[in-house]
């Protein structure tokens, strides 16, 4: 998605804000290292040193500008770049002797509190809620994140090697996330007086992404310290890809005339609500059409009015789920905004090998590695989950129960079940019998300013 960032409104310091929080670093790799604070005097004094490398808003918009001219002028290749960014869990702000209440209680208390309400698979054990997460995850030991992101690997190992040089033994790591791939900005919020809204982009004030700006519901609530700052969310999500694929295989929508290797591509299409191109079954229920997907000013312009039943869009489809778009129109025009999140995440884990292809069977960890941004947790991410992608009975007011996500749907160790998955049998219920996209683990972080940065976290 190609879109122009526009003079920021008065009160909002793109040079403040860090740069992955509103549009992103361009990147082809990312590391997300998570890391222990040891002695946080040193760190305190060292972290100032770092500051300056630290990715900016108005840095990510000088990188996109130099990207455009380097493919305006048909240069081959990527153009080296890089960026770095740093958050804090409650724990780190702890460790850091920070003690002000950000007024966010999901934070405060960490993503593994949160574990069991969103869904994750796990078992109680004497009472106490012990979700399926990899042990890294289920510890003490992550007070922050740092993410480097760019067109390499060796680009960006040079940013890491800078950040080990300069903070020493007042940290160590605890463990690194590679991620590699693209993901593109499909769907996403456009930030109110930052970004160019493109056709059926919802826009939104920015204090629904940053803290302190226009729009920011808790904003009389938090220390002056957290303005320009940004509640993250990390998610590792491995998919279990080849057994995804055998399901659309043993599960083909039937069609007159239409072959088995088509009706699985259908469901696959309708499970999501866009085919493998990324055009939406919205607009093109029948075939793909990656002509629309690659269009900008058409591949999101739609709002699941068209039609008051399944025949074009599941009410369970993913990108319905999770952005109801028209569903949510009889609760006011501005429904959806208090939920928007800005997602930048990224793929981890090799392609699928021949023999998962041939077995069907998953061996090697593969996913998303899902961050995004916004200043209430409890409105955006943690909804997401809770009220919409987990809920059977979202969206609302509809004549059949919509059934669950089923691509991030979560129902803890239990199946999880949707309907309107074949177009001439829309209350036909489709049984999921486990699930696809399956959570690992995660935490919650702030992402403070730079101003922040260099008075609160180094003082």
């Amino acid at each position: 998605m190609s879109q122009q960032p526009l003079p920021p409104a008065p009160g909002l310091n793109l040079d403040d804000i860090q740069g992955d929080v509103i549009l992103g670093i361009p990147k082809r790799v990312e590391w997300f290292l998570f890391f222990k604070i040891v002695n946080p005097a040193d760190f305190k004094k060292h972290l100032k040193q770092l500051i300056p490398a630290i990715t900016t808003t108005n840095d990510i918009i000088k990188a996109r500008k130099a990207i455009d001219d380097h493919k305006k002028k048909g240069d081959p290749g990527l153009i080296k770049l890089s960026g770095i960014n740093v958050s804090f869990s409650q724990k780190g702000l702890n460790a850091l002797g920070i003690t002000d209440n950000l007024a966010d209680p999901p934070f405060a208390a960490g993503q593994f509190a949160s574990a069991q309400a969103i869904g994750d698979q796990g078992q109680v054990v004497n009472g106490v809620f012990d979700p399926a997460w990899l042990p890294q995850f289920k510890g003490h030991d992550i007070d922050g994140l740092f993410l480097f992101a760019g067109d390499s690997e060796a680009t960006i190992n040079e940013d890491c090697d800078k950040v080990f040089h300069v903070l020493g033994s007042s940290f160590k790591q605890v463990f690194k996330v590679h991620g590699n791939g693209f993901l593109d900005g499909v769907s996403l919020p456009a930030i109110a007086s930052v970004e160019t809204p493109l056709p059926g982009q919802e826009v939104v004030p920015p204090g629904i992404i940053v803290v302190g700006a226009d729009g920011d519901p808790n904003l009389a609530s938090r220390p002056a310290w957290a303005a320009n700052g940004s509640f993250l969310v990390y998610r590792q999500l491995n998919q279990l890809v080849p057994e995804f694929d055998k399901f659309l295989l043993d599960n083909p929508i039937q069609e007159p005339g239409l072959p088995p290797a088509q009706g699985s591509e259908l469901l696959g299409a309708r499970l999501v609500g866009r085919w493998k191109s990324g055009a939406p079954i919205d607009i093109t229920p029948k075939v793909d059409d990656p002509v629309l997907a690659a269009d900008p000013q058409r591949n999101n312009n739609f709002d699941f009015s068209g039609a008051a039943d399944q025949s074009k869009c599941p009410f369970a489809a993913h990108i319905r789920k999770t952005n109801p778009r028209s569903d949510l129109s009889k609760f006011g025009p501005n429904a959806l905004i208090p939920h928007a999140i800005n997602r930048n995440g990224i793929p981890f884990g090799p392609e699928v090998s021949p023999q998962e292809n041939h077995e069907h069977k998953t061996h090697c960890d593969r996913g998303l590695s899902f961050v995004c941004y916004q200043t209430v947790l409890a409105n955006g991410f943690e909804f997401l989950m809770k009220a919409w992608a987990n809920n059977i009975n979202f969206p609302p007011q509809k004549p059949v129960v919509p059934g669950f996500d089923p691509i991030i749907g979560q129902n803890g160790n239990d199946a999880r079940t949707m309907q309107g998955t074949n177009p001439d049998a829309q209350t036909a219920t489709l049984n999921l019998p486990f699930d696809f996209v399956v959570s690992k683990g995660g935490e919650y972080f702030f992402t403070p300013s730079i101003t922040a940065l260099k008075t609160k976290f180094t003082a």
